[in-house]
């Protein structure tokens, strides 16, 4: 089968550190991943069935791996060589897009074959397993970063039954691509607690982005949702998802100081607002906006972080100061609505088709062209793209895996 493997490499990874740093995505051309032609990964125990991928989203986390920026805490919870791609549409085996499946691709302790599961699972709370480096598979947080069940960027991969949800009929499979992101995006907007009529600021307005403004205009009742939008075709889909301000990198502060009637304090290198937005939620992950977010959410607010930060420096004396809440919101599982509790991916699929999110994917490239695909996704906003895919439905591909 072909494949884009990641292999534990110190020589290629200090040389993708080193691309990353000059141009994002570089790290594709040097780094550590390759296409190879490897062993079909074998079952791992019950339950589990092979699937072939069609659709394979790059995420942020995918292109920070790449470019050697991610964390050194994901370490102990991920093994290698490991295929990535976790946002997939695939076929189960041998049913040839008769039976299309959307993959949720954490790894918790039913798919570990751990009995009794852990108190966050049984809640249904898999992205707060407490055994993601145990039982029966190797280290790993989800498919795409686990040595023993492959990932999307592949002709042929593992998936337990739990893992699987079914695509409704008529569905493209762009809008099937997009759900595992959707799901992250609703998990997100619904743990910012946000409450009737509050003043919403969106940092960030590529694929992650996006889907927040969409879910909290559904799931929510914010007042006003402000989004900070770098390039044209953001701002555009921003407001056509529910954003009522558009702004961009730069304006953030002075609009919301503007939009909450807050005053500025300071002229030097740490300026706040005395109020601010009542919610602040962080798409990017970068030390800039966190310090951003902390600078303009009021006192008492909430900043929810649905980016991934890795390793920033931050001065959080107005964290304390202030008494502003920073959370974290990492997947999905379980969220409590009024009508009862729901599984997440359930209200992404909802969120996908009311607001046909299958057009923010913009592109798709074979696995052949992983540079050009790695690439693209690195610079997609500025490119005029949101999400960027790995297509595998050519017909001879598929037949050689």
């Amino acid at each position: 089968m072909k494949a884009l493997r990641f292999e534990r490499s110190i020589p290629r990874y200090a040389a993708a550190v080193a691309a990353g740093a000059l141009a994002p995505g570089a790290g594709a051309k040097v780094g550590p991943l390759r296409l190879k032609s490897i062993d079909p990964p074998d079952l791992p125990g019950p339950g589990w069935v092979a699937v072939r991928p069609r659709l394979a989203g790059i995420c942020g986390s995918d292109l920070s791996t790449i470019d050697g920026k991610s964390s050194r805490y994901f370490e102990p919870i991920v093994s290698f060589p490991f295929v990535p791609g976790h946002e997939v549409v695939a076929d189960r085996e041998g049913t040839d897009g008769t039976d299309r499946v959307v993959l949720e691709p954490v790894l918790g302790c039913v798919t570990r074959g751990i009995d009794p599961v852990c108190d966050a699972c049984a809640r249904g709370d898999l992205g707060n397993c407490e055994r993601i480096a145990f039982g029966d598979l190797e280290p790993g947080l989800q498919t795409g970063f686990c040595c023993d069940t492959g990932g999307g960027w592949s002709t042929l991969m593992v998936a337990h039954e739990s893992q699987l949800h079914a695509v409704p009929a008529g569905w493209t499979d762009e809008a099937a691509v997009i759900v595992e992101p959707t799901a992250c995006a609703v998990h997100g907007a619904l743990a910012a607690g946000v409450t009737p009529a509050d003043t919403v600021v969106v940092l960030g307005s590529g694929t992650l982005g996006l889907l927040t403004i969409a879910a909290l205009r559904r799931y929510t009742d914010a007042g006003t949702i402000l989004a900070v939008a770098k390039h044209p075709v953001q701002r555009e889909l921003a407001r056509s998802l529910g954003a009522d301000v558009l702004v961009e990198p730069g304006e953030a502060l002075r609009a919301t100081r503007r939009l909450t009637g807050s005053l500025a304090l300071g002229d030097g290198p740490i300026v706040r607002l005395t109020g601010g937005a009542d919610v602040v939620i962080d798409c990017v992950g970068s030390e800039a906006s966190v310090t951003e977010a902390l600078a303009m959410v009021r006192p008492r607010g909430r900043v929810t972080m649905l980016g991934m930060p890795g390793k920033v420096q931050v001065d959080l004396t107005g964290l304390w100061q202030r008494e502003i809440h920073l959370v974290g919101a990492y997947t999905y599982g379980t969220e409590f609505r009024a009508e009862g509790p729901r599984r997440t991916f359930d209200l992404a699929f909802e969120l996908v088709e009311a607001d046909d999110l299958g057009r923010l994917v913009s592109a798709t490239y074979p696995l052949a062209r992983y540079e050009d695909a790695i690439a693209h996704a690195a610079n997609a906003g500025a490119r005029g793209s949101v999400k960027i895919a790995f297509d595998l439905r050519n017909e001879k591909e598929r037949r050689r895996a």
